[in-house]
């Protein structure tokens, strides 16, 4: 049970020190963070970040999979949930803003992926590109079923992966704006989504 409650201490200090890193890279960038900048934040010397990780590319390589995890929740909660593609798609516009503005954030924005080693750089471009794959055939299903208007999945996902991922960018943690944001992003990037007998029907109501 000892052993248990240290695993539990571990992963969640791990993870307070990835939310930490994350803001870091997102604000100053790969170049412009270090290890002290993330002990800082955490009231930590540098020296203890590295009984969690060996440099800082392991450090932003573990914040970009951590990146994926939420975005991966996100999508297998609205999967489950979801009764129709837009009902799915715009279920996970929402609940992944909600774990990016809320305790599972911040999150880092995958933009330094060329300063990873190459075996994390592909690993990292896999969980995206899967990501990615899964997102299109839920916005295919949706054209299936007549809840969504014929588009190119391609553009249309990376146009809507695109807006999502920048949030960690530019949201500093203000709870009105995260209120704002949760519930205009699904309205937004689902309306352009919506066929047209849809939309009159929900005008209707």
């Amino acid at each position: 049970m000892g052993e248990n409650a240290a695993e539990t201490r571990w992963e969640l200090q791990k993870d307070r020190m990835l939310r930490a890193a994350a803001q870091c890279f997102n604000q100053k960038g790969y170049s412009g963070s270090s290890l002290k900048d993330v002990a800082n934040i955490l009231g930590l010397t540098d020296a203890a970040l590295y009984y969690y990780v060996k440099n800082k590319e392991e450090l932003v390589y573990l914040c970009y999979v951590r990146a994926g995890e939420v975005g991966q929740e996100s999508m297998d909660r609205a999967v489950a949930e979801g009764s129709c593609g837009l009902d799915t798609v715009t279920r996970y516009i929402r609940y992944h803003v909600e774990a990016m503005t809320g305790e599972r954030g911040p999150v880092a924005i995958l933009s330094e992926i060329p300063s990873l080693q190459p075996e994390h750089r592909e690993e990292v471009l896999q969980i995206s590109r899967d990501h990615g794959t899964r997102f299109e055939a839920l916005l295919e299903r949706g054209i299936e079923d007549g809840s969504i208007a014929p588009c190119d999945v391609r553009m249309t996902g990376n146009a809507i992966m695109g807006a999502l991922n920048w949030v960690p960018k530019w949201f500093h943690g203000d709870a009105d704006v995260a209120e704002n944001v949760i519930r205009e992003f699904p309205k937004i990037l689902g309306a352009g989504l919506t066929t047209t007998d849809r939309q009159q029907s929900q005008e209707n109501l």
